[in-house]
C-alpha cells in the first residue's frame, strides 16, 4: 500500500508549476506507482487561460472548488465548471481552460504521467517524459 498526503507531496518534486504561473499540479500517483493511471490535484489560478491539447493522454477532471469554464476548440462550445462538475477528455479534445476563481481539480491521466510533464507550445504533454528534468 502507498500512502501520501497532499500537504507532504506539495513539499516534494511531485509539485509541478507552470512556467507561466497559470497552474500548479501535485502529482499524488505517477507511472512508477504501477497503477496504470496517474492522479493529481491541480490548482488553476484565477484570471488565467490555459491552452491544453492532450494528444497522447486521456484525462478525467473533477472540480472540487472554484469556478471557471472549458471551451472545446473544435466546436467553440463553452461549458461552465463549478464544484461537482466533471469533464472527460475522451477524444484528446483541444481546449481552453479558464478560471474565474482559483479552481482545485482532481485529475486522472491514462497513460500515467511520470511526474515532470508541463505543456509544450501546443498544450501537449510528451508521451514518454521519463527524461524530462527541471
Amino acid at each position: 500500500m502507498i500512502v501520501r498526503t497532499l500537504e507532504e507531496a506539495r513539499t516534494t518534486d511531485r509539485a509541478v508549476k507552470a512556467e507561466n504561473g497559470n497552474w500548479e499540479s501535485v502529482r499524488l500517483s505517477l507511472k512508477d506507482d504501477g497503477m496504470g493511471f496517474s492522479f493529481h490535484i491541480t490548482t488553476i489560478f484565477a484570471g488565467t487561460e490555459t491552452h491544453i491539447w492532450y494528444q497522447n493522454h486521456l484525462e478525467t477532471v473533477y472540480c472540487i472548488s472554484g469556478e471557471g469554464e472549458v471551451e472545446t476548440l473544435a466546436d467553440g462550445k463553452i461549458h461552465p465548471i463549478k464544484p461537482g462538475t466533471v469533464y472527460i477528455l475522451d477524444k484528446h479534445d483541444e481546449h481552453l481552460l479558464r478560471a474565474t476563481s482559483d479552481m482545485q481539480l482532481a485529475c486522472a491521466f491514462n497513460p500515467p504521467l511520470h511526474g515532470k510533464e508541463v505543456h509544450d507550445e501546443n498544450g501537449v504533454y510528451a508521451l514518454d517524459a521519463e527524461a524530462v528534468t527541471d
